[in-house]
């Protein structure tokens, strides 16, 4: 990726931090109104006429720059794939493979080990099985964590309960 691109990247970030939440006129009014963006339509609108203490209209000025417009924030241009017979169209210098959400387990894989031996970038890899047996690890050591608790709940309530009657022993004699 060029230098100028990578500087057009940061720009559009800086642009996109700036940018207002451009919603629709009277959602923060009215619950049946949807926040998504509709222009304002009328002749009295004060959105409309741009007045002090109104949102943002969206307009032109608020665009990113257009050479990078479009692009993933890693600057490749994102290609979806459904099946394997689609990765032999792929411009492995501009264009990087996103795997649909609706491709199974099988054709997932078959299309993950094309896409390795043509090196090609994939922007939703599935999670490395170090990272998976981490996860477990980290599941299994709080379940441990909470019987440990539990026991140690139920210790002290015998304890609580077995001081107590020694008392009342004393007590009554």
């Amino acid at each position: 990726m060029s230098v100028d691109k990578k500087k057009l990247l940061k720009q559009r970030k800086e642009i996109s931090a700036r940018r207002p939440k451009f919603v629709r006129q009277e959602s923060w009014r009215y619950k049946r109104v949807d926040t998504t963006w509709r222009k304002p339509k009328g002749i009295d609108n004060k959105m409309k006429e741009k007045r002090k203490g109104y949102p943002s209209m969206v307009n032109v000025g608020y665009r990113g720059p257009k050479k990078v417009r479009g692009l993933h924030p890693s600057g490749y241009e994102v290609v979806h794939i459904g099946n394997p017979a689609e990765l032999e169209f792929v411009d492995r210098e501009i264009e990087a493979i996103m795997i649909k959400r609706t491709v199974g387990a099988r054709k997932r894989q078959m299309i993950l080990d094309t896409a390795s031996d043509l090196n090609l970038k994939i922007l939703n890899p599935p999670a490395t099985i170090e990272e998976i047996s981490e996860v477990i690890e980290e599941a299994e050591l709080d379940e441990e964590y909470e019987l440990l608790e539990d026991e140690f709940e139920e210790d002290l309530s015998t304890a609580e309960f077995e001081e107590e009657f020694e008392l009342d022993e004393e007590e009554s004699d």
